[in-house]
């Protein structure tokens, strides 16, 4: 069974963890000095905050968590017929999680994010570099059916640089 995942930027995590506990009626599943997470069962959502995102704060990004190999190679597949770039990642750390993910941008740039959670971990991870997905995502015009050369360049398939939610430097 699948679970969509939604992830904000927050600039207050202690007030932001009192906020979402109280509009979710349950406490975190995890808790991190720069991150916290839900994993709620009604409506079934991985709801996580951190501190970490390079916004200010608001949507960082959604997603699809699935619980078995298959459903990734399922959802991958639709990833693929999304007629955007797609940027693969594979084995990440990402999130105090070990996991098998994905990333793709909906056509206003939103980027989403499909994975399997493969264990824990106690660092957060590296960042995956979005802005690829999300430029290419929001400067697409083209489709299969425009002339070559009418409006943009072809929609390439991207390679994973890193993983997802890396740790960032501490302003000085």
């Amino acid at each position: 069974m699948k679970r969509l995942h939604v992830h904000v930027s927050v600039a207050d995590l202690p007030q932001s963890i009192r906020f979402y506990s109280t509009l979710f009626a349950a406490e975190p599943t995890v808790i991190k000095p720069d991150y916290a997470k839900w994993m709620l069962e009604d409506p079934r959502v991985n709801f996580a905050i951190s501190s970490r995102a390079t916004k200010s704060g608001g949507l960082d990004h959604l997603g699809i968590q699935v619980e078995s190999p298959e459903e990734l190679r399922e959802v991958f597949g639709r990833l693929e017929r999304a007629d955007q770039p797609v940027l693969e990642e594979g084995a990440t750390t990402c999130c105090y999680a070990k996991s098998e993910k994905s990333w793709i941008a909906d056509p206003q740039g939103i980027a989403w994010e499909t994975f399997l959670t493969t264990g824990e971990s106690t660092v957060y991870g590296d960042s995956a570099d979005l802005g690829q997905i999300r430029t290419v995502a929001a400067a697409a015009c083209c489709t299969d059916e425009t002339p070559q050369g009418a409006c943009c360049a072809p929609k390439p398939k991207l390679a994973a640089a890193a993983a997802c939610c890396g740790p960032q430097e501490a302003a000085a």
